[in-house]
Formats: C-alpha cells, structure tokens, sequence
C-alpha cells in the first residue's frame, strides 16, 4: 500500500464496538483515515458524503446493510466491501447484485481484509498510462519498460511485481503483502515465491546499474524508495 502515506478515507459501517474498534486501529495503523458509523441510517449519511471506500456490516439496526448499499448505489460508485457473518451464497449473492464490490465473512483474517481495501482503491484510481522513475520508464498501456534507454522484457508477474513496488514507493512491502497485492489472496501459492521474483526482478531491472532500485529491508521485506 502506499496507501499507509495516502490518506484515503475509509468508512466502517459496524453495529459491533470491538470488531469496529479493531477494524479502526488497524486501517489507521496503515495510514488510512477512518470513520465509524454504528447503525444504517447513520452510515448511508456518511457513506454519501463519498468517502474512499466503505466496509458495510449486512446486519445493521435502523437500517440493514442490503438497504444501506441499495440506497448508496443510486447516489454513489464509492467501492463497498461487504462485511457479514451470513455466508449462505444466496445472501452473497444479495449484497453483489445490490452493488457491493467484494464480500467477506466472519470471521476474517484482518490481513485478507486489508488485501482487498488496497485492491479496491486500486481499481478505484485512475491510472496514469506512463510511469516514470529515475531512469526507468514503464508504460502501462503497452506493457513495456525500459531503462536508460534500453528495453527490459519482463514476463507478466515480474511486470505486475514491479508495477507494484514502483507504485508504492517508500514502502516496506513485507513478502505476504507483495503476494497479496499482486497474486491475489485467492491464489494458493507460497509467499516464499516472491524472493525468487525479486531475484528474477533485479537480474533484469539491477544488473549493469550502479543506482540498484531494489531494495530489502533485513527481517521486513521489498522496497524501492525515492
């Protein structure tokens, strides 16, 4: 995430105070802007003052979840993760064709949770067709990067994996995060499968260079920092 420097404002529409309270501190603590709203009518009034991104409880006293996103989607595309015990797929179902944009049900692990909020917003920003770093140029549209003038063939992963650390420069990635964010949390694979990427990464991005752009940080993981 950059998104721990980026300041987007999350909202947690949550009956239940100790799962709010935990869900709070925790996108806080990864530089999200937070706000609680502890019933339906009081979180659709928050939810369509447009916030970043809102995680909605289905079970909610004055108003239910279902509702408040039925009510929200006639005003707002703000991207809605929703957040329930129900877990019948008949009730998954519901909240998606209602307009949520991802589902997860309770219990959850709070780095999944954090996983889809950073795709979410991902898909929420509008992507610049060109990024540009030191001597690096990668563009989007065509994937292709290049550096100081000379084509670098990346595969998709690699690609996608140094599409990652450059867009979220000046962060530690620990290895779970970079597999998260880039393989997806429904991807059955070993997060140890993101040291052989890097490798792969620095032979093409490193090699020959004397400014190295990929960085580890001992016992955290990955960086590139500016």
């Amino acid at each position: 995430m950059s998104e721990p420097a980026s300041g987007h404002k999350v909202l947690v529409i949550e009956d239940d105070a100790a799962i709010s309270r935990v869900l709070q501190l925790e996108l806080e603590h990864e530089g999200y802007q937070v706000d609680v709203a502890r019933d339906g009518l009081e979180g659709l009034e928050k939810a369509l003052k447009e916030p970043d991104l809102v995680i909605l409880d289905l079970m909610l006293p004055r108003m239910d979840g279902l509702e408040v996103c039925k009510r929200l989607r006639a005003k707002s595309a703000v991207p809605v993760i929703m957040l329930t015990a129900k877990d019948r797929v008949p009730d998954r179902v519901a909240g998606l064709d209602l307009g949520a944009d991802d589902y997860l049900t309770k219990p959850f692990a709070t780095a999944e949770l954090l996983a889809r909020v950073r795709a979410r917003l991902r898909e929420k920003q509008p992507k610049s067709n060109v990024i540009e770093y030191r001597d690096v140029v990668m563009d989007r549209d065509r994937h292709e990067v290049s550096r100081g003038g000379k084509p670098i063939a990346l595969t998709a992963k690699e690609y996608a994996l140094f599409e990652y650390l450059l867009l979220h420069r000046n962060k530690v990635h620990t290895r779970d995060e970079l597999f998260n964010g880039v393989w997806g949390s429904d991807f059955l694979g070993d997060s140890n499968l993101i040291d052989v990427y890097i490798r792969y990464l620095r032979g093409k991005i490193d090699e020959g260079f004397d400014d190295k752009l990929i960085a580890t940080v001992r016992g955290v993981g990955y960086t590139i920092k500016d």
